[in-house]
């Protein structure tokens, strides 16, 4: 049996759990207090002491702007991108499908593009998501749609058998090598088989 660790095995805080969720969900976003109350549903207290924790820990920056301060991720954080890579693992689609593996099929690997996990801004032609393995495409694109309206954005993704991907993968087809050469977060699959 496989276990998908969620930020709340890690995290005994509900209130922090909630609020790093926020921030993780869009990490290059602000927020004021009264809009994390909103997010999380949480008392302004509760919001206000893991804010402060977050801060002293170092994990949030804040920047007052006119009546208000606004909290963000703090980008110098040593484990900035580690805390990235996690919520793109265990929020949303990558804890969807960790959730869904046998419906969707036998992976062999997932991953997102390193864009995709930061929610940076990407040409149209970038892919978000690769699957590999044989994946039953129906499930996977329910995953993939539920997804697109949480973040309110069109995911481009990818699934293919693992003989397709071996194959165009020793043709050096562009595809393969651009997903090779690019960042990654590995969600299912080992990066050393990958890459090898």
């Amino acid at each position: 049996m496989h276990i998908v660790t969620m930020l709340e095995d890690l995290i005994t805080s509900k209130s922090r759990v909630k609020l790093l969720n926020v921030f993780l969900t869009t990490p290059q976003e602000m927020y004021h207090v009264r809009e994390l109350v909103r997010k999380t549903g949480d008392e302004i207290n509760a919001v206000r002491r893991e804010l402060f924790y977050l801060e002293k820990k170092g994990i949030l920056q804040k920047e007052p702007r006119a009546n208000r301060v606004y909290y963000f991720l703090n980008k110098t954080y040593p484990f900035y991108y580690d805390l990235i890579e996690l919520g793109s693992k265990t929020i949303g689609l990558g804890s969807e499908v960790y959730k869904n593996r046998a419906r969707i099929g036998k992976i062999k690997y997932a991953m997102f593009s390193g864009k995709f996990a930061r929610r940076i801004k990407k040409e149209d032609a970038d892919v978000d998501f690769i699957v590999v393995g044989t994946i039953v495409l129906p499930e996977l694109a329910q995953l993939v749609r539920t997804e697109e309206s949480r973040l309110n954005r069109e995911i481009n993704y990818t699934a293919m058998t693992e003989d397709e991907f071996t194959f165009r993968k020793k043709k050096r087809d562009p595809f393969i090598l651009e997903i090779l050469q690019g960042s990654r977060v590995m969600l299912i699959g080992d990066e050393e088989s990958l890459l090898a």
